[in-house]
């Protein structure tokens, strides 16, 4: 039988030795020699990336700690007592909580939007730095709110830093990862967030029993630290090689490469990414210019055309399935019922008869089940691959919200009088966090980071996050009348999404684990002519070929 997949295509360089590149979308350690294990015990074997990971990966622990402050910050006294606009006495109490929530979502939507760019021009490392100012700036402000238009203001604000943060922080993850552990260190960044949403709710539920307005302001306060942490720890990452690549500074992408593989720019491994990367890089450059030949004049007009329309690329041939994929995980992420549990777990509690106190221990008793689950995820993600991942989460959640939903609809008349079916619902929300957090947590915040070609990487991670915000947000507003006026009717409504959500990812998702960045193509299928696929070869070749010239008549830039 013919083998379904080509051999790489290979060069010689002055020693002798045989370097070529992976011209199909099977995993890196078939064709190549692995920079160390797969998985969780690659973590420990590249321990620079994963320290740099780590650290980028703070933006998510700010992201969710604003999320568990205020799911409680919300039904304090102290905190009503300031903003008695939102106080459940007060006229059109629904709407101003409802905006003062949802200015965190469209602050976050705009902050990711714009950060496409702002990433592609000053760079990964600095646009990390810029959101974290901003969302500082708004933590003051909501910090030291004296009233309700204060507070709207600086949630709007510290929304902008968070979404950028959101968005930026896996794309450099992504980059700077080994694809052998790349998705181990893409789950840090939902790792962080869930724990900066348990960390946050039970601050908050002790401040609760502070007297005056420091109950609330505190947790407040307490967001800047991991802000300022990152905020000077960006400082001493490295630039993403990629982003170097990607602006011409061939030599300077090469010594962080070999930075963060902890190995020498000589070792074989690191040149071979490095000419992946390279050529991936000018393959997609050499689209754009035939693609676009009328922009390419270098002039501060042509400038911002060609960036217009480069985010129309994503929506073409070469990128539109990319796009589709990363959109669609952000949209099933917020469909499958995630953030409507968090927000509204308190009432969702009181539902299954469970008094006030309970329902507040048993909302964070959530926080602390969906941890457990992300946590199994930095070892399944490169062990069995996304998409498996992804479709035993829609099963499991769907099963999970099916039953809760006869339990409620057949027993939330009298709750006192069927205990068991109570606790069972509650169980199973349990479970349901858990199958969450092991599958739907985490992929979706990875897969985006890994799927986009270079050139349209920062906007295609953008696009998928501002998804992800913009879903937040619709869920944000139809739950609370799901929730009052239809009882179970919410729980038949997120368990037709998860059913949903497994066959697009059926169809659809495609397995990325092991793959280089630069495989993408062939994984998605984008290369699909053979001019196509000869052209890339002959870009490869030529760098190699320049790259050997160079080491005979001495190092320079390529």
């Amino acid at each position: 039988m013919e083998s379904k997949f080509r051999e790489p295509k290979q060069v010689a360089n002055p020693a002798g030795e045989r370097v070529g590149f992976v011209h199909h979308a099977e995993a890196v350690w078939n064709e190549r020699e692995p920079y160390g294990p797969a998985g969780f015990r690659g973590v420990f074997i590249s321990y620079y990336a994963t320290l740099c990971a780590a650290f980028a990966a703070i933006g998510g622990m700010v992201f969710g700690y604003d999320q568990g402050v205020v799911s409680v910050v919300l039904v304090m006294p102290q905190f009503l007592a300031r903003f008695t606009r939102v106080s459940e006495t007060a006229p059109g109490a629904g709407f101003y909580k409802g905006l003062m929530t949802a200015m965190i979502e469209l602050g976050a939507f705009l902050g990711a939007f714009n950060q496409g760019w702002i990433a592609d021009k000053y760079s990964r490392k600095y646009s990390m730095l810029i959101a974290v100012v901003i969302f500082t700036i708004g933590s003051i402000v909501q910090t030291a709110a004296v009233d309700y238009a204060m507070l709207t203001v600086g949630r709007l604000v510290g929304g902008i830093g968070i979404g950028m943060l959101s968005m930026v922080a896996p794309l450099y993850i992504g980059e700077i990862s080994p694809p052998e552990i790349r998705g181990s260190l893409l789950v840090l960044e939902e790792f962080c967030i869930v724990f900066g949403i348990v960390v946050a709710y039970w601050i908050t539920y002790g401040t609760r029993y502070m007297s005056g307005e420091w109950a609330w302001r505190l947790p407040f306060l307490l967001q800047m630290i991991p802000s300022t942490v990152l905020g000077l720890g960006i400082l001493f990452l490295p630039f993403s090689p990629r982003w170097l690549a990607s602006k011409g500074r061939d030599s300077e992408a090469l010594q962080s490469l070999a930075k963060l593989r902890q190995l020498p720019a000589t070792d074989q491994r690191v040149e071979q990414e490095w000419f992946d990367i390279r050529a991936e890089v000018a393959f997609h450059h050499q689209t754009s210019a035939m693609r676009h030949p009328t922009l390419q004049s270098e002039s501060k007009l042509n400038s911002v055309k060609l960036e217009l329309v480069s985010w129309m690329d994503c929506f073409r041939r070469g990128c539109w399935r990319r796009t589709h994929v990363g959109i669609g995980l952000m949209f099933f992420q917020q469909f499958v019922g995630i953030n409507a549990l968090i927000y509204y777990s308190p009432t969702l509690f009181e539902t299954m008869g469970l008094n006030y106190s309970m329902q507040l221990i048993m909302s964070g008793v959530l926080n602390v089940t969906q941890l457990l689950g992300v946590s199994t995820s930095l070892w399944t993600i490169d062990r069995f691959g996304r998409r498996p991942l992804l479709l035993w989460g829609s099963f499991f959640m769907t099963v999970s919200h099916l039953i809760i939903a006869i339990f409620v609809g057949k027993y939330s008349k009298n709750w006192s009088a069927h205990r068991g079916p109570g606790w069972a619902s509650a169980a199973l929300l349990l479970f349901y966090m858990l199958s969450f957090g092991a599958t739907w947590g985490p992929v979706p915040w990875a897969m985006p980071s890994e799927i986009f070609p270079s050139s349209l990487r920062a906007k295609g991670v953008a696009l998928s996050t501002c998804s992800n915000w913009f879903n937040n947000f619709i869920i944000g507003l139809i739950t609370p009348p799901l929730v009052q006026n239809t009882g179970f009717g919410a729980y038949t409504f997120f368990a037709v999404f998860c059913l949903l959500s497994f066959a697009w990812t059926f169809f659809f998702v495609p397995e990325t684990r092991g793959r280089t960045l630069e495989q993408m193509d062939h994984v998605f299928k984008d290369i699909s002519s053979e001019e196509e696929e000869a052209r890339r070869q002959t870009i490869e070749a030529e760098i190699i070929a320049s790259h050997h010239r160079s080491m005979i008549s001495g190092p320079k830039d390529q």
